[in-house]
């Protein structure tokens, strides 16, 4: 029986047979140039401090009865949009409106050499809610995606109506137990990490029982390494570790006012920047359960239920529990 997160990318898996230690996989560009999405991509064009970008997206219909309701889907550092099919699937079903964007330095968008802040990703998401005449829509995020919605939901609150927050990071300040690290030091690290070392990698961060599980990003990411413009896709992403690094969002957390809902797994101790941790810091990071609870009692209207299955990928750990749980949660 297929396992959840290879159902969930059967197109990315039968573009390309997995990772041996003889074989090379076939190159792919750094914007995923030939790797199919689920629905059709549209594409924003932004600019950041002059340098023309462009930012992918899906505007995904519903496919029952109209309730005249948009979600919007916010994917983690480590995915591209495509992973979040199956809750697409499901919210369309239920009536809404569905858009999903990669954003810039992520899945199809273009990948810049200059940093981007949370702020900018924040004004990009409201700029395409605006181009699609969205005035306001509900927002699903995960991991990565959670700090970018608190930062979208405090930035512009008349645009989202509600959160779901899908095992955010950001639920601590990293900056209490982790030391800068200098950007050359990741970019190296990131350069030499195996297709082994990053699947070890995933399986360890995000607790996933089925280690084949983490099989489809690894692919996805061996094959951007054969890109001629290799070297930019990997500045923008270790950009974006220095971006989660320095820019934290637990303090702001209990701020928003929308009715939110942490979403978490059990077995979700992830913590960006944790091997880089004094090693007496390190158990000290990662109670994300713990953490959701503590800071939903601290906002006006946020809440949290701890999924006991679960790892970091609630939404394939547990798919039809949690996309029941998130249409309950949109319908109150």
């Amino acid at each position: 029986m297929p396992s959840r997160a290879a159902l969930a990318f059967a197109i990315l898996l039968a573009a390309a047979a997995p990772i041996r230690a003889a074989e090379t996989p076939e190159p792919i560009g750094i914007a995923l140039e030939g790797f199919a999405y689920p629905y059709p991509v549209a594409y924003m064009p932004v600019t950041l401090n002059g340098e023309a970008l462009r930012m992918a997206y899906m505007d995904v219909p519903p496919s029952g009865a109209a309730n005249g309701r948009a979600v919007v889907l916010l994917h983690g550092r480590n995915f591209p949009a495509s992973y979040w099919e199956p809750v697409a699937k499901a919210l369309a079903g239920a009536g809404y409106r569905v858009v999903i964007p990669d954003q810039i330095g992520f899945g199809k968008s273009s990948k810049p050499i200059q940093a981007t802040s949370f702020d900018d990703l924040g004004r990009w998401t409201a700029a395409l809610l605006d181009r699609l005449n969205i005035a306001q829509a509900d927002v699903v995020a995960h991991s990565m995606g959670g700090m970018l919605a608190v930062r979208l939901a405090r930035a512009y609150p008349g645009k989202v109506a509600r959160l779901v927050l899908q095992a955010p990071i950001g639920l601590e300040d990293y900056r209490l137990y982790v030391p800068p690290v200098e950007t050359r030091r990741l970019l190296e690290q990131e350069r030499g990490l195996s297709a082994e070392a990053y699947k070890r990698q995933l399986v360890s961060n995000y607790a996933l029982t089925r280690p084949e599980d983490a099989d489809p990003y690894v692919e996805l990411r061996e094959r951007i390494k054969g890109s001629g413009e290799y070297e930019r896709w990997l500045r923008s992403f270790v950009n974006s570790y220095q971006m989660i690094y320095r820019e934290p969002v637990a303090h702001e957390i209990p701020l928003v006012t929308q009715p939110t809902l942490f979403v978490m797994g059990a077995r979700d101790h992830n913590a960006p920047g944790r091997p880089f941790a004094p090693p007496e810091l390190r158990p000290k990071m990662g109670e994300n359960a713990r953490l959701a609870e503590e800071l939903a009692g601290r906002m006006p209207k946020g809440r949290a239920v701890v999924f006991e299955e679960a790892g970091h990928m609630v939404h394939l750990d547990a798919g039809p529990r949690f996309n029941e749980t998130v249409l309950k949660f949109l319908a109150e």
